[in-house]
């Protein structure tokens, strides 16, 4: 059994009653499942108001209950038609008669006890799980709406359980029950609420009722965060954190969670995930129990009104240094010009008062220094790939030379195993660095469960990188939400700064207009190496290059460019270009027929255009040009993206930067709207020059 529950911005119109439905649907395909949901968006204020105005003799409650049923009108007549329309029109005007006989009630003095006014507020979620209830019926999926009222006890889970299982087991046929948070009955048996956030509340008991796994409260936050992002904009995701925390901060402040959810979930070892149902594929935070800690985690900062200050906490996993956390906090207070007026602890966390007006500045300043500076001065590091590169760069780190910026790298594991990936996710601590030095098509796949774990990445791997464009732009939304970096500057001329030129480009006023590179190292080898006669033949320094490793297993892959079109996309989306594979215009520098036959054939037509290689190199020195195989993107309004993106063979004369390279060296020319073209030049291989990279990434 699966228990979702949906907040009221989930729900507040029929586009996003319409995207929780997919959520639903999704969940009810491999489980049975309870759909919890709060009013739309706005509707409990306004049902207040309409006891507040009932009560006060003020007739204008009538036009508070007409908006509200003007605006329920809209969200079904987008969500049904013709039969279906009718039916749960019936039914809302059956709640809504209900809401406004109730309502006249209290404006004719006749009953105008809390108790009344209180049971105005339970119509928000009888409309919102009605119309939710009906539009998964019209969609033939085996429904049953839930009335909460006739199940949930206030203060009185032993009946609250039972009359949920007696509910749910007399319905074997369902697949899919609906029912509404935050109303229930008192033991007396009147009609009554949960308190403001009291849907998660009725999530955790439906939960806990049933058995279920999990239950999973949507919201529209990614899932418990660091502070208030809204305060403190550098705040992200916890992934994951014990019930005592995540108590602590709901009874702190956080405003993601209703406190009360904590107790039912913790008694009965259910865990609670906190998802976001404006994007859905964020895991969010997992609060469930965790092994005891030896050492302290802060998890987060929170505030909330304490008598005539306003009280900061900050809440943290395993045992604390009250006084050295004090201290600190003290002093980073202290920077911000803040002087707190109190300070003091409880389990699980400690507090400092301030006076309202500086609270948020307080919070900002706190969180500044646990969870922004609060870096560790080793850097723990799990190395992917114990090649070339992985060598090397553990000979920089085993030297002692890998320090810099106030950080020291201490080489946590290496390893070339398939599945390291999955182990360092398992256990590497948040905030170590996970290094990708192989050059597997794979391992992208764990790029964003990793960011989501606060593990930062920096890789070498291009393939990681040439993906499809949402896998590249999903690393990227991982990295930003999770406060990691994600830096990957060696996939493209090694240690030469093209990508940090480029996205810096890409960040200012300053357009740009087209990037050239020549940026295939195996093809710049052999291109620059090769001079008609004078030279060995085109194929023996081809073959030679095979067999030192300089090119793929069929060098093929390289001639045709594809090297040279995974290192273009990632220029192409540095400078903001989302360009795909397909965009890509490539000429092979070879004839098709050279392609489409075995590799042994490919060396023997290799070699018998000899001849033709020979001439054509001699009639380049007569004209003074040379060969490059050339990687561009140019502005083109016309073009998809607008911009034309070509692989292919060009001739330069000496007034090019590209006539001179040689070797591995790689050459890229950035031009943009106002500032003079921008030449970067340098070697563009080698395993020292990757790993420098590499360690340069890290300690940044």
């Amino acid at each position: 059994m699966k228990v979702l529950k949906f907040g009221g911005s989930s729900v507040a119109n029929a586009t996003r009653m319409s995207g929780v439905l997919d959520i639903v649907e999704n969940a009810a395909s491999a489980d049975r499942t309870v759909l919890v949901s709060s009013a739309i968006s706005g509707c409990t204020d306004s049902l207040i108001e309409t006891g507040r105005l009932a009560a006060a003799g003020d007739l204008s409650y009538v036009a508070v209950i007409d908006a509200l049923r003007d605006k329920h009108s809209r969200i079904i007549s987008r969500l049904f038609s013709g039969e279906d329309l009718e039916a749960v029109s019936s039914t809302l005007h059956g709640f809504f008669a209900e809401l406004k006989a109730l309502a006249d009630e209290i404006f004719a003095a006749k009953d105008i006890t809390d108790a009344r006014k209180e049971q105005i507020q339970t119509f928000g979620e009888l409309l919102s799980t009605s119309i939710l209830a009906a539009k998964l019926a019209s969609e033939k999926y085996r429904v049953k709406w839930l009335d909460s009222r006739d199940l949930v006890v206030r203060n009185d889970e032993k009946t609250t359980y039972a009359r949920i299982a007696k509910a749910v087991a007399g319905h074997p046929e369902v697949r899919i029950f609906v029912a509404p948070g935050f109303v229930a009955r008192n033991k007396e048996g009147h009609i009554c609420t949960l308190g403001r956030g009291g849907s998660d509340y009725s999530a955790a008991l439906y939960a806990a009722a049933l058995g279920a796994d999990c239950v999973e409260i949507w919201t529209d936050v990614p899932g418990i965060m660091t502070s208030n992002p809204k305060v403190v904009p550098a705040a992200v995701t916890i992934p994951k954190m014990s019930y005592e925390a995540a108590l602590n901060m709901a009874e702190h402040g956080a405003k993601v969670l209703y406190a009360p959810t904590v107790a039912p979930a913790m008694a009965a070892g259910i865990a609670i995930n906190i998802r976001n149902s404006f994007d859905p594929a964020h895991p969010g935070t997992m609060i469930e129990k965790l092994p005891r800690r030896d050492v302290c985690e802060w998890i987060g900062v929170s505030n909330m009104p304490a008598g005539d200050n306003e009280r900061i906490t900050l809440t943290a996993e395993g045992p604390i240094d009250v006084e050295a956390a004090h201290n600190r906090t003290v002093a980073a207070l202290k920077d911000a010009g803040i002087v707190p007026v109190g300070t003091g602890s409880e389990p699980g966390c400690i507090t400092i008062d301030v006076r309202p007006g500086v609270a948020k500045e307080a919070c900002r300043a706190v969180h500044k220094e646990f969870f922004e500076f609060a870096r560790p001065s080793v850097v723990e590091l799990y190395v992917a790939g114990h090649g070339a590169v992985g060598t090397a760069l553990e000979k920089f780190i085993n030297s002692g030379r890998a320090t810099g910026n106030g950080k020291q790298v201490h080489l946590a594991a290496i390893s070339s195993d398939h599945d390291f990936a999955a182990k360092v996710l398992a256990t590497a601590p948040r905030h170590s660095v996970f290094a990708d030095c192989t050059d597997s098509k794979e391992i992208f796949k764990y790029y964003v469960p990793l960011l989501e774990a606060g593990i930062n990445i920096v890789s070498s791997n291009r393939r990681s990188l040439a993906v499809p464009y949402v896998e590249y732009a999903a690393m990227k939304r991982a990295a930003m939400r999770n406060g990691c970096f994600f830096r990957y500057d060696t996939t493209v001329g090694t240690a030469l700064p093209m990508l940090e030129s480029i996205s810096s480009g890409a960040n200012s006023v300053d357009g740009l207009v087209s990037i050239e590179a020549v940026v295939s190292c195996t093809l710049n080898h052999i291109i620059t190496g090769y001079d008609g006669a004078n030279t060995e033949s085109f194929a023996t320094l081809l073959h030679k290059a095979q067999k030192a490793g300089l090119t793929e297993h069929d060098p093929r892959t390289d001639l045709g460019g594809k090297d040279a079109l995974r290192k273009l996309l990632i220029l192409a989306r540095e400078a903001g270009v989302p360009l795909e594979e397909e965009d890509v215009e490539i000429t092979p520098m070879l004839p098709k027929e050279f392609f489409d036959c075995s590799l042994e054939d490919f060396y023997i037509r290799l070699e018998a255009s000899e001849p033709e290689f020979i001439r054509r190199e001699a009639e380049l020195d007569a004209i003074e040009k040379r060969q490059r195989f050339v990687a561009s993107l140019t502005r083109d309004p016309s073009a998809k993206g607008g911009y034309k993106a070509e692989i292919k063979m060009q001739l330069v004369g000496i007034e090019s930067p590209f006539y001179w390279i040689s070797g591995t060296e790689n050459v890229t020319i950035i031009r943009s709207e106002t500032s003079a073209p921008l030449v970067i030049k340098g070697a563009g291989e080698g395993a020292r020059q990757a790993a420098a990279g590499v360690l340069n990434d890290i300690l940044k």
